[in-house]
C-alpha cells in the first residue's frame, strides 16, 4: 500500500476505526507539526487487539493486568502502524486526537492542538521493522504535501516534547533511516 492520498482527513488505504477520543482543533487549519509514538499492549506485546480497544475506549480492564491502570484513560492517536506495516486511522486529521498529552514544541504549549499523532506498534528498545518504516514514509511524505507546515524539522518524538515525562518512540527508532526515506 501505497499511503500517497489524503481524502477528506482521512488517509486513503488506511482502515478506519474511529475513536470517541477526539475534539475540534481551536484551528483546524493549524497542522504543522508530526509526532511520532510507540505502543504496545500489553507492554512489548504485539498484533492483539488491545490498542483498538484502548483507541475506542472499549478495553477490558480484566484482560490483563496492566489494562487495570490504563483502562479508563480517554486516548488517541490518528494513526496506527502495526508491526506487518498495516495503517489503521482512529481520528481524522482535521480533528485533535488525545495523544501527546502536556506537550511543548519550539516554545509552544500543548501540542494536539497543532499536531498530527502517528503511533508504531513498538517499544522503546524493541528494533521497529521495515515494513513500519516504508509505512511511516509514505505516509510522511503525504501529510508534508497536504500540511504543507509539517516540514522535515517539524516531525519530533513524544520524547521530545514531553522530556522527563516520555521515552517514545525511543531509542529503538531510527531517525536516520526515516530521514533517508522521506
Amino acid at each position: 500500500m501505497s499511503f500517497s492520498q489524503i481524502d477528506n482527513h482521512w488517509l486513503v488505504g488506511a482502515r478506519a476505526c474511529l475513536s470517541p477520543h477526539h475534539n475540534p482543533r481551536p484551528d483546524s487549519k493549524d497542522i504543522s507539526l508530526l509526532v511520532i509514538h510507540n505502543i504496545s499492549l500489553p507492554p512489548g506485546q504485539f498484533d492483539g487487539p488491545y490498542i483498538e480497544q484502548f483507541f475506542q475506549g472499549h478495553l477490558d480492564p480484566s484482560a490483563h493486568p496492566y489494562f487495570a491502570e490504563i483502562a479508563s484513560l480517554r486516548v488517541s492517536a490518528h494513526l496506527l502502524i502495526r508491526r506487518d506495516g498495516s495503517v489503521i486511522q482512529f481520528v481524522p486529521f482535521s480533528a485533535r486526537a488525545w495523544h501527546a498529552g502536556a506537550s511543548c514544541f519550539d516554545g509552544r504549549q500543548q501540542c494536539n492542538d497543532f499536531s498530527i499523532g502517528i503511533e508504531l506498534e513498538g517499544t522503546d528498545t524493541h528494533p521497529y521493522t521495515d515494513q513500519q518504516y516504508q509505512s511511516l514514509a509514505a505516509i510522511t511524505q503525504t501529510l508534508m504535501q497536504s500540511y504543507p507546515a509539517i516540514t522535515r524539522d517539524r516531525i519530533t518524538g513524544h520524547q521530545h516534547i514531553a522530556p522527563g515525562r516520555k521515552t517514545d518512540p525511543g531509542v529503538a527508532f531510527d531517525w536516520k533511516k526515516l530521514h533517508a526515506l522521506i
